[in-house]
This record gives C-alpha cells, structure tokens and sequence, in this order.
C-alpha cells in the first residue's frame, strides 16, 4: 500500500515539534517559535497522516539562514533541499523516509528543478541515513563541521 502525505495543520504542531526533538541529535533541537517559523519558511512540508514521520524542504529562494543550507546556496543556483526528514521508531523500516523523498523528488521536477541536495551527520554519525541516500542515488559534494555544535557533516546531491 503506497503511502499518502499531507501538509501539517496547526493541531499537528506539538507532535511533530516532539518527534523532531527526539531526534535533536540527527535534527537540532528547536523551540515551538523556532519550529512554527521553520514551516512558515519551508517549501515544502509533508507528514505522515499518523504523524509518525515528516519531512521539511526549502527550495534556492526559501528565507532561511542555515550554515547547511547556505553551503547549497553558495554553489548551486537552483535546487530542493531536505533540511529534515524524520521517521519515529514505531513506524521505521516501512519505507517512510524514501516515500517522503519521492515525494519531494516530484514536486521539485513539477517545479523544473533539477538538483536535490540534503546532509547526513558524519559525527555523530548515521549510517542508516547514509545508506538512504546511497540508496537513492546521492554522491557526497562535500563535508563541514558545523559551528558552534559538536557536529559534523557529509552534503550530498543527486539529479533529478
């Protein structure tokens, strides 16, 4: 059975927000403020109907000061970007983070893009999300360590 997403409604928020900071480690921990803006900026927002797992796109012109997403910016003209995509516990390994990606995918060649790029924590490290992205046919562009955080990354692209 393919899975179907929906754009969050307010009701969504306090879920969502804690699914994100149970995940701060992989994601950042955000307040309810930083959260609300967060969705008010995004391209693109999509959750599970059970709000089991989300993900949270900007495209080249999103409003957003981000050193990961500024590292796109600062080479790429045109481009979607994942800046989280989360799946809780409970409802992992039933191909939710590829489908919200597959989702993103089509509405940004809808939207004539031609880049998809995201970031995967290289320490800590996440081996799943690596694997994901392998998977799915992202190459590594490039790596930094993220200022003011004990926290490193891998940038990857794919052509869409």
């Amino acid at each position: 059975m393919p899975h179907t997403f929906r754009a969050p409604v307010d009701a969504d928020l306090p879920t969502l927000l804690a699914l994100n900071n149970d995940h701060a480690l992989e994601l950042s921990e955000l307040t309810t403020e930083e959260f609300r803006e967060l969705l008010k900026v995004a391209w693109r927002t999509r959750v599970a109907d059970d709000l089991s797992a989300m993900v949270i796109a900007f495209d080249q012109d999103t409003a957003r000061i981000s050193q990961n997403f500024d590292w796109f910016k600062a080479r790429y003209p045109r481009f979607a970007y994942v800046d989280r995509v989360v799946v809780a516990p409970s409802a992992r390994g039933q191909g939710l983070a590829r489908a919200l990606y597959e989702d993103v995918i089509a509405a940004a060649r809808a939207e004539g893009q031609t880049l998809l790029c995201a970031e995967v924590n290289l320490d800590p490290p996440n081996p799943a999300s690596d694997a994901l992205h392998t998977s799915m046919g992202f190459a590594p562009v490039g790596s930094a360590a993220l200022a003011g955080r004990n926290k490193s990354v891998r940038y990857y692209v794919r052509p869409l």
